[in-house]
């Protein structure tokens, strides 16, 4: 038996059979031959049918016309069969079968078999022919007809007596064997016809699908370049139309890494260039005076702090794009945790003499990660008062209604131009960077802070005038679902 399993492995008949290709062949076949198995049947069917009917009316005709010729030589009360015996015979010898003459007492007076003659015949088919009528039965296996006629005299026709002609449909079984032998080698012929027919049309129905294999293949082998138009159905266009979509995400998601790692490697860097140029400046002479070596090393201590920042940022960056499993859901306050944010962030909007005020409409009890939450808030109103102007203002509030709660973040401060607010959240983008980095900026901020409001299934967007000042506002469910 493993034998037989490892060979099937190997010629990879398990993989067909399992394969979309060998369902569609086998309904191809079903839908085929099934008719064909029907259509043997229905002519057979019908060749008997046909056959015996044939083989009845031929019967009935000639033994009508007997009949009514006994009937009208009827002298006295009895039936006269001396001149009909010779031709009652040549007729049960013609159709291969049996005469016998029933008269008005049900007595048998002639049987071409000479059988039964003197007894009594009574049957259902007799009576019949006693009450005027005509019957013509075959038995269950076809193997003879019978037929019943009333006798009649010619001038009252009234019936006088009952001929029952019985033949045997031997040769109709007989053609109907050789039929089937002829259908059975076209049966046998279609059938063949309708496998080929088939196997090729279900591997020719299932190429597009092939081609849209190969192309994944090529994408997970590194290869993004090309789209995929496969039109041959609607499903492959719909495929070819996902594909390209999931192909334009990856390329964007490609590049998107590519400029992340470049621009990591190079914040990382610049602090440590800096670092090192002091260290060598203060290495490179003697007898440094001791003011300058304060203020090297404090220089060397600005770029540490730089560094570690950056460091933060990125490991907060990593920890928002962690799966839904680590994030940590509990009801939680929104009005207390802003206004635990704003107590952070009052000392140094107090230094520039920003004001910062809070409008709280509703109390608000969400289902959010405490943690999480807190850190892209804490990054957009942070980000107000930083690119702030002194003596400006910065106003929060907080709304909600039955499904979601609202917060927004105004400020009057430096505004963002119009070309680069579909960049703000990109990573380490920077709207201005020599400002930025005067006040500390990593541009990772605004990315930490989407992150975290897509982490919760909200949504968040901006508004800005440059010089006038920047609107965010963010919307998050109540209630989280994973």
């Amino acid at each position: 038996m493993k034998k037989i399993q490892s060979l099937i492995e190997k010629i990879g008949l398990k993989r067909y059979l399992k394969s979309l290709q060998f369902r569609i062949f086998i309904i191809l076949c079903v839908v085929g031959i099934a008719p064909i198995l029907l259509m043997k049947m229905s002519i057979l069917k019908n060749y008997q049918d046909q056959s015996l009917i044939q083989r009845g009316k031929m019967l009935q005709n000639q033994c009508e016309n007997f009949a009514d010729r006994m009937g009208d030589s009827l002298q006295g009360d009895d039936l006269q069969l001396d001149a009909f015996e010779t031709e009652m015979d040549q007729l049960a010898t013609l159709y291969n079968g049996r005469m016998v003459v029933v008269d008005d007492e049900f007595k048998v007076i002639k049987d071409t078999f000479n059988l039964d003659e003197g007894k009594t015949l009574v049957s259902r088919e007799v009576i019949q022919c006693f009450k005027n009528e005509t019957s013509l039965t075959h038995d269950g296996e076809y193997k003879f007809i019978e037929l019943a006629l009333p006798i009649r005299e010619s001038v009252n026709k009234q019936v006088i007596g009952a001929l029952v002609i019985s033949s045997e449909t031997a040769d109709i079984v007989e053609n109907k064997e050789e039929l089937s032998r002829k259908v059975f080698v076209l049966q046998s012929v279609l059938m063949l016809v309708v496998l080929v027919t088939a196997f090729y049309l279900s591997r020719y129905l299932v190429k597009p699908f092939a081609r849209v294999t190969k192309s994944l293949e090529k994408v997970s082998g590194g290869f993004l370049d090309g789209d995929l138009m496969i039109l041959d159905y609607t499903e492959t266009r719909e495929m070819s139309e996902a594909y390209n979509q999931m192909l334009a995400r990856m390329k964007t998601l490609d590049d998107s890494r590519q400029e992340f790692v470049s621009n990591v490697s190079h914040e990382l860097k610049t602090p440590i260039t800096s670092m090192k140029v002091l260290a060598d400046s203060l290495l490179m002479q003697e007898d440094v005076p001791a003011e300058l070596y304060r203020e090297f090393m404090g220089d060397i201590a600005e770029e540490i702090e730089r560094e570690n920042k950056i460091i933060n940022d990125l490991l907060s960056l990593v920890k928002m794009d962690k799966k839904a499993a680590d994030v940590n859901i509990q009801s939680t306050n929104i009005n207390e945790l802003i206004e635990l944010i704003m107590k952070r962030l009052r000392p140094i909007a107090q230094k520039r003499n920003i004001e910062l005020t809070l409008d709280s409409y509703k109390p608000v009890i969400a289902e959010v990660d405490e943690t999480k939450l807190t850190l892209a808030l804490s990054n957009l109103m942070e980000n107000a008062v930083k690119y702030n102007k002194d003596g400006g203002w910065v106003r929060i509030s907080i709304n909600t209604d039955h499904k979601y709660f609202y917060v927004k973040v105004e400020d009057n401060g430096i505004g963002i131009p119009k070309e680069d607010q579909e960049h703000i959240f990109e990573r380490f983008y920077r709207v201005d960077k020599s400002h930025s980095r005067e006040i500390g900026g990593t541009g990772l901020g605004l990315a930490i802070a989407r992150s975290g409001i897509l982490m919760h299934h909200g949504i968040i967007k901006v508004y800005s005038e440059e010089g006038e000042g920047t609107t965010f506002t963010v919307r998050v469910p109540l209630v989280y679902q994973e």
